[in-house]
């Protein structure tokens, strides 16, 4: 089974069911997931931000992100200066740059939907 690195754009677009999160969930299917840890984090604010924009939806909201949790990702921990100096290359954000850095050290593809991380993933290859 492959080892795909998933970012929280691409897990939220599952899990809350995006647009886009048909096309991630196929890219998804019979890999092996990994992120770093922050990844809880980042989905957690991302359910808070849609709680506050459509409050009524706050228990689906809240079952979505509970079901997420349940998800077999590996937690996979970081080198935080490797972190920096890459952010200092690329110009992305510590967070985007975990999430590269991760895919770097496994030689693993890295699923996502920001641009920014799309385009320096692109310009690591």
């Amino acid at each position: 089974m492959p080892v795909t690195v998933v970012d929280a754009s691409a897990l939220a677009a599952v899990t809350f069911t995006e647009p886009e999160g048909p096309a991630i969930e196929a890219r998804l299917a019979n890999a092996s997931l990994v992120a770093p840890g922050l990844i809880w984090f980042e989905m957690a604010n991302v359910c808070l931000t849609k709680i506050r924009r459509q409050p009524d939806e706050e228990g689906r909201l809240l079952e979505r992100f509970e079901d997420a949790l349940q998800l077999a990702i590996d937690i996979r921990p970081v080198d935080y200066l490797a972190v920096v100096a890459l952010e200092k290359q690329t110009g992305l954000s510590i967070y985007d740059a975990s999430y590269l850095w991760l895919s770097r050290e496994l030689g693993a593809e890295l699923v996502t939907l920001d641009t920014q991380l799309i385009e320096a993933e692109k310009g690591a290859s």
